[in-house]
């Protein structure tokens, strides 16, 4: 659980999921650091030049004395003094805005240690207040909305509902677009991925704002500063593949999407063929003409080197199917690849075929579900057979960012049953044990440590459950 001392201090993203959600969780945001105003604010806002002096120096005292007992976390002791401070004099000097941060600390300490409900709201109102407070004395609308949203999302669950926040979020990317502040682009892209898959974004909005959060992410690790280069890591590795999964939506990116992200790895191999494969039908499921300059060379390529070397299928099916691979139609591909292995009554290719459509689900589609799905049919064909349980394990182990955030609790505990179904494969096939034993030694050093398990009173082998799309019993084992 969070505790309130991870509020306001050096920026140290923890990435983990809620019950509520599989988004990667992050601490609350530290405020910016910002050039002192040079002029009071033109509001309404107290400062300490408008108070007379008795009054004034109570206020200015009442600062000094809070601010020290809030360094120590002593919140409780330090609200009423912060009441006379803020109160008195809500914009300090017109230039400071720290007493907004450490009201918000000290009610969400509060409302962390209180029981009584309707208590608890009314600390959540006062934060929110504070926030408002804060928009009305020094502006910066799209940061605190932003704030809000964190917060509503991460320490007071429930409170808002998740198209709310959406649109909270959405605000500091419509006013700061690849400036976005760091603290909203993963709860964002997690929220932008649901509501995409759930029909209540419409893929043009979905296009528009994934577009800006992968700006947002060049822009943030290319320009950041200090302890905000570790954000921007951790960040990097979350929100980029989550919208690499909308490759899966037919028609969600077009052409110049998928040559900005591909063609390069086409000229780093041009003579390779997996290479060529891929970025071809990348290219063609984006859209991309017969006329694109990238496209031709891509066919030029392929009709080259590779042309030879494919397989002709006899099936009608067959053949229909590997054409609509190469064009990138993956909902045409998959369709006559199963009408296949309905069809024949080799058991060895209704393993072969199905096997490729698990394959097609993992790493074209992105839907992980079917994948494991067609895997195991495809084991339930030819026994003994490592292959299949080498992709679920490496499902498995891809669902990171998926499941958490590609670190943090979520995000290892998917090494488990990956190494699980590893260990599998190489028990009843030999031939897989070299690529088992390799994936089983990179993945056990991502498996939780020894206090990660002790901080959640779980016992190393005991019996655990992977959330998430997994849902599977797995032994609790740890790294170290």
């Amino acid at each position: 659980m969070k505790t309130i001392i991870k509020i306001f201090i050096p920026i140290v993203l923890l990435l983990s999921c809620s019950p509520k959600t599989i988004a990667p969780e992050v601490t609350s945001p530290e405020a910016p650091k910002q050039e002192p105003t040079k002029m009071q604010p033109e509001n309404d806002c107290t400062t300490f030049s408008q108070l007379s002096g008795n009054k004034r120096d109570e206020v200015e005292t009442a600062y000094v004395l809070y601010k020290d007992l809030a360094k120590q976390q002593k919140y409780k002791e330090a609200l009423p003094l912060w009441e006379t401070a803020y109160y008195g004099a809500p914009a300090s000097n017109g230039r400071v805005k720290y007493q907004f941060d450490d009201g918000v600390a000290i009610y969400t300490y509060l409302h962390s240690i209180e029981k009584d409900e309707a208590i608890k709201k009314s600390y959540i109102d006062s934060v929110m207040s504070i926030y408002d407070k804060r928009i009305e004395c020094f502006g910066g609308e799209a940061y605190i909305k932003g704030r809000k949203a964190f917060d509503y999302y991460y320490t007071f669950p429930g409170i808002k509902s998740d198209a709310d926040i959406y649109e909270m979020f959405k605000l500091n990317f419509d006013v700061n677009g690849k400036k976005a502040d760091y603290f909203v682009v993963n709860p964002f892209t997690k929220l932008l991925s649901d509501r995409i898959i759930s029909g209540e974004v419409s893929h043009e909005e979905g296009r528009k704002y994934a577009k800006l959060i992968n700006k947002a992410v060049d822009y943030g690790t290319a320009n950041c500063k200090t302890t905000y280069c570790d954000a921007w890591k951790i960040i990097s590795e979350y929100a980029p593949q989550r919208l690499e999964n909308f490759e899966g939506i037919d028609g969600f990116y077009g052409c110049d999407y998928y040559a900005n992200k591909y063609y390069s790895r086409f000229e780093n191999a041009p003579t390779d063929c997996a290479i060529i494969g891929l970025v071809g039908r990348r290219l063609k499921r984006g859209g991309c003409t017969a006329d694109d300059p990238r496209l031709i060379a891509v066919t030029s390529a392929y009709n080259t080197h590779c042309k030879k070397k494919v397989e002709k299928p006899t099936s009608s099916a067959l053949r229909l199917a590997y054409d609509c691979y190469q064009n990138g139609d993956y909902t045409c591909a998959i369709t006559n690849f199963d009408a296949h292995v309905k069809s024949t009554t080799d058991s060895e290719k209704k393993a072969k075929y199905a096997l490729l459509i698990a394959k097609i689900y993992y790493g074209d589609v992105k839907n992980f579900p079917k994948a494991r799905k067609y895997a195991l049919e495809a084991a339930s064909y030819k026994p003994n057979w490592g292959d299949p349980f080498m992709l679920i394990g490496k499902l498995y182990a891809s669902s990171g960012p998926l499941c958490g955030s590609g670190r943090g609790w979520n995000s290892q505990v998917v090494t488990w049953p990956a190494i699980d179904k590893f260990i599998h494969a190489k028990s009843i096939d030999a031939s897989v044990s070299s690529e088992a034993n390799k994936l089983i030694t990179q993945y056990r050093k991502y498996m939780p440590k020894k206090a990660d398990i002790f901080q959640r009173t779980i016992k190393a082998g005991s019996s655990f459950k992977v959330p998430c799309w997994i849902q599977e019993t797995t032994k609790v084992r740890t790294a170290d």
